[in-house]
């Protein structure tokens, strides 16, 4: 990083009390001198990280932080691990668009709007795709999640924003020691279970968080960067290769296939088809193209840098 960008301005940071907020502040408070947090939560200060109420679908008192502020990040999004009902279907499309549409509106007002927005977005938008390789030229799939991927960018595409640069990031699988789905798939490992699901063939694309971060502090600083970018790792693996090397990592043997049925009880059949059947194999060609070189690229070492210190 450069030591003249280091500790000054301020950087708004939406969801950001979330798993993927909570990783990324530690970088950010080595860039900005003020991070703002718009959480559903209290107000609250944690030194330089200040906590702001909003309720993530209109305008309030912490619109004024968006105004002069060097960048905005969006991460919100309600959960999909839940049972897809039509209630929680409508709230996870919902969750999504809403909170661009307030940021949209905060940006818009400002006197100094930020130079730069980076919004989360979503892998899945490309659907079941079996084996095909995917880059960012590839077309939108069928399904919920493409349904809301595509939403979630158009909201996000349709905000009249002149001047502020945007970048949109389609994460794949985040591995990360505070949340996401690793901390449960690594329990069961532990326990002999979680091992391939269906056919085992289904890709599986996945970045570690500490690649994740880089790539949206190279956001907000490379002025080159704009509209779509595929942020995953550069080698997806298969259901059945990366059970067998979450076992590996952790020592355990051979884990057993992972039972169908039971899960679908409890989950819904849509949420264990979405994350567990479903797969995208998902490359980041234009990372790559711009020079960006991943510090985890491989899932074995991805997986011991990620559990050694989830001990």
């Amino acid at each position: 990083m450069d030591p003249a960008r280091a500790t000054s301005g301020r950087v708004i940071v939406a969801g950001g009390s979330g798993f993927l907020g909570t990783s990324l502040i530690p970088s950010l408070l080595d860039r900005f001198a003020d991070v703002v947090v718009l959480t559903r939560g209290p107000a609250r200060a944690d030194g330089r990280v200040r906590h702001l109420n909003w309720d993530a679908r209109s305008i309030g008192q912490w619109a004024s932080e968006v105004d002069g502020a060097a960048a905005v990040i969006n991460l919100v999004g309600r959960t999909v691990d839940c049972r897809k009902t039509p209630a929680n279907k409508k709230v996870i499309l919902e969750s999504r668009v809403d909170s661009i549409r307030a940021l949209a509106a905060a940006v818009a007002r400002a006197e100094k709007p930020p130079a730069v927005w980076v919004q989360s977005a979503t892998a899945h938008i490309f659907g079941d795709t079996a084996d095909e390789i995917l880059d960012e030229s590839a077309p939108t799939g069928t399904g919920f999640a493409p349904v809301v991927g595509t939403a979630w960018e158009k909201a996000f595409d349709e905000a009249d924003l002149p001047h502020t640069r945007r970048v949109t990031l389609r994460i794949s699988f985040v591995l990360g020691r505070e949340g996401g789905a690793l901390r449960t798939l690594a329990r069961l490992a532990r326990f002999g279970l979680g091992g391939s699901t269906g056919t085992g063939r289904q890709y599986m694309s996945w970045i570690h968080e500490a690649d994740l971060n880089r790539i949206i502090l190279r956001a907000i600083d490379d002025s080159s960067m704009q509209r779509v970018y595929v942020v995953t790792a550069p080698n997806p693996v298969t259901d059945a290769e990366f059970a067998a090397t979450l076992a590996r990592v952790l020592h355990r043997p051979a884990v057993l296939p992972t039972p169908m049925l039971p899960l679908k009880v409890v989950y819904g059949g849509e949420l264990v088809q979405h994350l567990l059947l479903d797969g995208q194999r998902v490359f980041p060609e234009k990372l790559l193209a711009s020079g960006f070189t991943f510090a985890h690229p491989d899932l074995e070492t991805a997986l011991r840098a990620v559990l050694g210190k989830m001990g």
